[in-house]
């Protein structure tokens, strides 16, 4: 295989990857609070070669003295972008959206790796009876993931229900036919370092598994909003965030994607063509 189709065989492999992006991000235009990931890139190693000896014959050049020859590009980063997404009011007393970039609510989860806390933005918000009492409803949303209060444990209530406020700092207040007014602590997370969470599907975020070997903790990551800190939660009741999805930009970047595809797809025929006319000198 000669450095032509080498290069652009690299290249070809990482712009996959890009449109492949790019398809999630256009597919989940709709999904509530879905945070949409960019990507960009980087060359591979590029090697310089110098075909004038005499630096005198190089007088007068604008340039850098050499030839340099590149074997192809990369994604140099897939990065997570918080951007806000615009508010649609539902007035459903169940429905909550946060107004800060950074902040998450934090769900139970039970996989293939057993219970696990996730991280979400979607606060459509369900009440869904508990399996063990028939008198008890636990809070969850959209996907069926229970919800964590500000201890980690499942909001589950009692009795039925007759009304719910989520106030701004995120207390959800239920109001039961039998047992009156309680109060539950949302448990929320600020996230510092977005480019280290891993998307799980479902729109969930989770903490790396290799979150060792990248030389950061739990706590450089995110930060648990508790006690004192409760007050920079901002939660709008009524309410749920949209996408940040800029469905005419991530079109337009799939167009040149494309493109460039096509253009990486036609040296490798033109070099598979060069190599044939060498094979079939006599």
């Amino acid at each position: 295989m000669n450095r032509t189709m080498m290069t652009a065989t690299n290249t070809l492999n990482q712009l996959q990857s890009k449109i492949d992006q790019i398809s999630n991000n256009i597919a989940n235009v709709d999904s509530t609070a879905y945070k949409k990931t960019q990507t960009s890139f980087n060359d591979l190693l590029t090697q310089s070669f110098n075909n004038q000896p005499s630096e005198t014959k190089e007088k007068g050049r604008l340039t850098t003295p050499g030839i340099r020859q590149g074997t192809g590009a990369k994604i140099s980063q897939s990065q997570l972008v918080l951007s806000q997404g615009s508010l649609k009011t539902t007035d459903r007393n169940l429905d909550a959206a946060f107004t800060s970039e950074d902040q998450f609510f934090t769900v139970s989860v039970q996989d293939g790796k057993g219970v696990n806390t996730r991280l979400t933005r979607d606060g459509a918000f369900y009440l869904s009876p508990n399996a063990n009492d028939q008198d008890q409803t636990v809070l969850v949303t959209s996907a069926g993931y229970q919800v964590l209060d500000e201890n980690g444990d499942p909001i589950i209530i009692d009795g039925n229900v007759r009304d719910i406020k989520i106030s701004e700092n995120g207390v959800l207040t239920v109001d039961t036919e039998e047992y009156g007014k309680k109060s539950f602590g949302l448990g929320i997370v600020s996230v510092k370092k977005p480019q280290f969470l891993d998307r799980l599907g479902g729109n969930l975020l989770g903490l790396p598994g290799n979150i060792n070997a990248l030389g950061v903790t739990d706590d450089d990551i995110i930060t648990e909003l508790t006690g004192d800190s409760r007050n920079q939660i901002a939660i709008r009741q009524g309410t749920l965030e949209s996408s940040n999805v800029d469905l005419s930009k991530e079109m337009t970047d799939l167009i040149n994607v494309q493109r460039s595809y096509q253009f990486q797809s036609r040296a490798v025929t033109m070099a598979d063509q060069m190599s044939g006319l060498i094979n079939g000198i006599r």
